[in-house]
């Protein structure tokens, strides 16, 4: 795989590529393995640890002191009040001094986008110099609830897009293969292609420097024994999915649909941090830069059909910034269903082979509030391997959005 690159680049690329006192610069970007729930490296390793991991490397990395950290957001979905103090326990246990604030955001699948996006406003606008935006899941705790209309008021309820928020996921994929004519085989292509291509990269240990080492318990379940493990790859990643093997799965959601457990995004654990920082403040303390945050965008889409977010919240960052789709080096789309991934990638006319190079959620996996930090840490690493500038991040949100990012690799 290698990206043209034309000798002509167009006024708003030239822009976004060059540089300035004031941008919001990437100086470190860092994940853990995405494993499994349940059954994975981190079936027994808590969201707090996981996180406070990838905080403590986030700054250890670039070889950055964390006094000067001033404020760190956390992606989270899952856990209970929204999981504030655990996030300020895993700031604190990763070395980050009480004197820098920490908060979380839920914005469902964006969430690891967003508090990015939250520390890049703050830098943009002088409020803070350094920050750390980062996202984490652990969907072996806390995933699988459901929630009843009894648990909400029913004159909110007559409004038939906000009782649409409540339809299951896997009903939203079947609404939009059925509203948009995909068939079963378009969507068993996709998701075969996003494991060969994960499995490729794997093999050629070409996402292993994006992924932080962590030493993790593992419990027997029936000796209830602990060993530890070195969890260092993805075990989501699956050899030899095809797309007659897939066609022999059942659907997961409707009868006769066409959606199941192996052309959605996998439940997983994981966790993922941003270091970023003024680019006069990153220079100041000789920090290195990998790249730079250029913009970001949300956009509402109607809920029953919510996985074609990122079909309009792409138009819109790339609107943001003057951009248009040729000036785009590569995308990482999360693929929470290839219904919705190949809905999105077709109506805006987007290349194949510039999505989702190493592979997707499907292989990889989707741990929630992880995934839109994720995508940075993995883009960044895309951009430096292939030599790419300009990469845009996106993801379908629950309850009906999307959001989009453009960012540039300094690599």
């Amino acid at each position: 795989m290698s990206f043209s690159t034309s000798s002509s680049v167009s006024p708003a690329k030239a822009r976004i590529l060059a540089k300035h006192d004031d941008d919001v610069v990437i100086v470190s970007a860092v994940r853990t393995a995405i494993t499994k729930a349940r059954k994975g490296g981190f079936k027994d390793t808590l969201p707090d640890l996981l996180l406070s991991h990838v905080l403590r490397a986030a700054y250890l990395k670039p070889g950055l002191d964390p006094a000067l950290i001033e404020d760190v957001s956390v992606g989270n979905v899952l856990p209970d009040r929204g999981g504030a103090s655990a996030a300020r326990m895993a700031s604190l246990h990763a070395g980050i001094p009480i004197t820098t604030s920490v908060n979380t955001v839920n914005r469902q699948c964006s969430s690891g986008l967003t508090s990015v996006n939250h520390i890049a406003s703050l830098i943009k606008i002088g409020q803070i110099d350094i920050g750390i935006g980062a996202g984490v899941e652990s969907m072996t705790n806390g995933f699988g609830k459901q929630y009843s209309e009894s648990e909400f008021s029913a004159e909110v309820l007559e409004n038939q897009f906000a009782k649409d928020c409540l339809i299951p996921m896997g009903i939203t994929s079947e609404n939009v293969a059925h509203d948009f004519g995909l068939s079963r085989h378009e969507q068993d292509v996709f998701a075969a292609a996003s494991f060969q291509k994960a499995v490729a990269a794997q093999k050629a240990g070409k996402l292993s420097s994006e992924i932080l080492p962590v030493k993790a318990k593992l419990i027997d379940p029936k000796t209830r024994e602990a060993r530890e493990v070195l969890v260092d790859y993805d075990d989501g990643v699956r050899d030899g999915v095809t797309v007659e093997s897939l066609s022999k799965l059942k659907p997961a959601f409707t009868k006769d649909g066409s959606t199941h457990a192996w052309n959605a995004s996998q439940v997983s654990d994981g966790a993922a941090a941003v270091l970023l920082a003024r680019r006069s403040v990153a220079v100041k303390l000789g920090l290195p830069v990998l790249g730079k945050f250029v913009s970001a965008a949300t956009a509402g889409v109607p809920p029953r059909i919510m996985g074609v977010g990122p079909a309009y919240a792409i138009p819109k960052v790339l609107k943001q910034t003057g951009l248009v789709l040729s000036d785009i080096d590569f995308f990482e789309i999360n693929e929470a269903f290839a219904s919705q991934a190949l809905y999105s990638i077709r109506h805006l006319g987007i290349p194949m082979e510039k999505v989702n190079v190493h592979g997707g959620a499907i292989a990889i996996g989707h741990p929630l509030g992880c995934t839109g930090s994720r995508q940075i840490v993995t883009g960044l690493n895309i951009a430096r391997q292939y030599g790419a500038r300009v990469f845009v991040t996106s993801m379908c949100i629950g309850s009906g959005m999307g959001m989009a990012a453009v960012f540039v690799s300094e690599q």
